[in-house]
């Protein structure tokens, strides 16, 4: 038996890179998923057999389109994979502020939005099946990126709402984990298209990495299938790394 076998999961920011791997692992592994992004995914979705819903994050009227479909159609919702995100490029000196807050919005009031529906349907499960919320934060989570203020503080913003919420869920005595997933940096088409404007950056991507790469997709799918499948079952809170030691080593050694 696949290890997700029964589940249903959403993922976001689904149409390319980390999202769309792991909507190809959530498949793969037997799972009935709900591919979303403000972009068109439908590709993925027909390629991994997911049903793509268009969807903005940061409106809650779109979460709660999105909740009924899930209702109505699937009747359960297992897993939430928060992983929609954007950046600014800004640092603090020429933040502008419209910037600030859309990033905010997506990256922080997004989550926020799409934790308290998944919570809300995966209470209502049968048999009180509970189930796994995984946010995706990479490495900048625990670091500072100087060239983007609103990500860098969005980012760290998100590990307290993830611990928050966790702590949450256990205190109400609701089977429903929390938890966060840091990439480093990943090998993705965004980011290769980053290098094709400007090759010197992959070498030093390279060697921010004690592995001295960068992150596969497939690698965190890997990590986010754990974290929504039983295996999981006791950790909640966490902030699980994916990042080839990034976080964990001293710069100068």
């Amino acid at each position: 038996m696949t290890r997700l076998s029964g589940k249903v999961a959403i993922v976001t920011g689904a149409a390319s890179g980390i999202g769309e791997a792991i909507v190809r692992r959530f498949a793969d592994e037997g799972a009935r998923v709900i591919a979303t992004d403000i972009v068109d995914g439908s590709a993925v979705a027909a390629d991994t057999g997911a049903e793509f819903l268009q969807h903005d994050v940061a409106n809650g009227g779109d979460w709660k389109r999105l909740m009924d479909r899930v209702a109505e159609h699937y009747g359960r919702l297992d897993v939430l994979v928060n992983n929609a995100g954007i950046v600014s490029g800004q640092s603090i000196e020429n933040t502008q502020l419209e910037n600030w807050n859309r990033v905010f919005a997506v990256n922080v009031t997004g989550v926020m939005l799409g934790t308290r529906f998944a919570i809300e349907q995966m209470r209502a499960n049968p048999e009180r099946t509970g189930g796994s919320i995984i946010n995706l934060a990479p490495a900048t989570s625990f670091l500072g990126f100087g060239d983007d203020a609103a990500y860098t503080a969005s980012k760290h913003a998100l590990v307290g709402l993830t611990r928050s919420t966790a702590a949450h869920a256990a205190q109400e005595g609701w089977d429903i984990r929390i938890n966060s997933l840091h990439p480093g940096p990943t090998d993705t088409a965004l980011f290769r298209r980053q290098v094709e404007a400007h090759p010197e950056i992959l070498d030093a991507f390279r060697a921010m990495s004690p592995r001295g790469r960068l992150t596969r997709p497939d690698e965190v799918a890997g990590l986010a299938l754990h974290l929504a499948s039983d295996d999981s079952v006791f950790s909640t809170g966490a902030q699980f790394t994916v990042d080839g030691g990034l976080s964990s080593t001293h710069p100068s050694l």
